[in-house]
């Protein structure tokens, strides 16, 4: 069975972020897909990635990279959401004149259209709001 996965919350003011990375893993020990993990809302600082996890806390922008990467999946930005609160990548960044992107290595800034795409090309859709 194939996931796509919205998750809303901040990693460091919500539970969403950590539940949905548990979903994944789940849905991944049960031999499911996963077609793509989307950021929105206040979800899109997990791609941050010039922010530092504090000491006693796990990095959820690093175990999101890393599941991805062993696991072949997208990890959408949404270049709205983003862009308002200083995710962005090379070109945006040149586009809007500033002086270096902030976008964590592994995710992607796209539009809404991926996301659904993604909806289409799955058999489960599932939220996690902040």
């Amino acid at each position: 069975m194939k996931f796509t996965l919205a998750v809303h919350g901040a990693p460091y003011a919500s539970q969403s972020n950590h539940h949905a990375l548990e979903f994944c893993r789940a849905c991944i020990a049960a031999d499911h897909q996963i077609e793509r993990v989307f950021f929105y809302h206040e979800g899109v600082y997990v791609a941050l990635g010039s922010q530092v996890p504090p000491q006693e806390e796990s990095d959820p922008t690093q175990a999101w990279q890393l599941l991805a990467q062993n696991h072949n999946f997208e990890l959408a930005v949404c270049i709205a959401n983003g862009l308002k609160r200083g995710v962005i990548n090379a070109s945006e960044a040149n586009r809007y004149d500033i002086d270096a992107a902030t976008l964590a290595h592994g995710f992607v800034l796209v539009g809404l259209g991926q996301l659904i795409d993604a909806i289409a090309a799955s058999d489960r859709y599932v939220e996690f709001p902040a």
